[in-house]
């Protein structure tokens, strides 16, 4: 099937002289006009979406409530960014409840001067913010199963694209001064299991972020308020939540987390770790799995491209049939 974008607004603009011509405009124009004079709805200190928009996260739940993964409805994607409460979560001991006021974020180890510093303290440093997208190194699991996922959303929903904003982790490093032989960074958060992952100094110097806001706002519970770090196209368990400390080390910590879990099992048994960057990847949002065209007719794709690398420049398409 070929198609273009000047075909479908031909296609569109025939849609729409048929729908004027067959007295559309006039029965929606009475539907809008049928309780005339009726307020809407009062202002509220929170915007909530239309009652109309029902896109919701699927969970995928253990024995444990508190461990689990919830996917963002990629078919349900309007433009690139991920509306904060639809992000993918991942959580490993539920999501604690932190007071900004009493958090702080201690950098220490191989430094000549250690630092414990308050989130108003980070916030009130020069600020930077990137839109990225950020994955779970899970994520498309299923694609290799004996069975594939039913939909989008189940086989590739733990992706999330937000912009966030706070402060660059270099920034800090130089603050506190790194010490000759130091050569990774311990990150630690403050939840009940202290997920800890070693992060390579190289990474943190490059391109890491003391992240305290997303999409706008200040990071969600559940997105690690207060403050989290964001490594930039790195599999998302390194980008540790509710972060607290950041050790200097000369050697990685060899964590449960970067060990028995998120390592990738060879052919030969052994397993391999450290293999952060996140590969290309692209997947088609409409129309996919689980979902129902409902007429014949012209019906362009959508899809979403996101590589740990760096930026997409062209994504290639090859339909059945020329």
């Amino acid at each position: 099937m070929k198609y273009s974008e000047r075909t479908s607004r031909r296609h569109i603009l025939r849609i729409g002289a048929v729908a004027m011509s067959g007295g559309l405009l006039a029965q929606q124009k009475t539907l809008a006009l049928e309780t005339p004079g009726k307020l809407g709805a009062p202002l509220g200190p929170y915007g909530d979406r239309s009652p109309y928009e029902k896109a919701v996260r699927w969970t995928r739940q253990s024995r444990t409530p508190e461990t689990g993964s919830s996917f963002t409805p990629l078919q349900e994607s309007v433009g690139t960014l991920t509306p904060s409460s639809l992000h993918y979560e991942r959580h490993h001991s539920g999501i604690p409840t932190i007071d900004p006021a009493r958090h702080r974020l201690v950098i220490h180890g191989m430094v000549d001067q250690p630092l414990s510093l308050s989130v108003a303290d980070i916030r009130r440093l020069p600020s930077l913010s990137r839109t990225m997208v950020l994955e779970c190194g899970g994520n498309s699991g299923s694609e290799w199963a004996a069975s594939t996922a039913p939909d989008v959303q189940r086989s590739f929903g733990l992706a999330s694209c937000s912009e966030w904003t706070g402060v660059s982790l270099s920034l800090l490093l130089k603050e506190v001064g790194v010490r000759p032989g130091a050569s990774w960074v311990i990150a630690e958060g403050a939840d009940a299991c202290h997920m800890e992952r070693s992060i390579p100094l190289a990474k943190a110097l490059d391109d890491a972020l003391i992240a305290y806001g997303q999409n706008g706002e200040s990071l969600r519970p559940a997105q690690g308020y207060p403050l989290r770090l964001l490594l930039p196209g790195w599999e998302g368990n390194t980008n540790v939540k509710w972060l607290h400390s950041l050790k200097l080390t000369d050697q990685p910590y060899m964590a449960r987390d970067e060990t028995s879990k998120y390592s990738d099992l060879m052919p030969d048994g052994k397993a391999r770790i450290f293999t952060y960057q996140m590969e290309a990847k692209s997947v088609i949002t409409f129309p996919s799995g689980g979902q129902t065209l409902p007429g014949n007719g012209l019906y362009g794709l959508t899809g979403l491209a996101w590589s740990g690398s760096g930026r997409i420049d062209r994504v290639e398409i090859t339909t059945d049939g020329g």
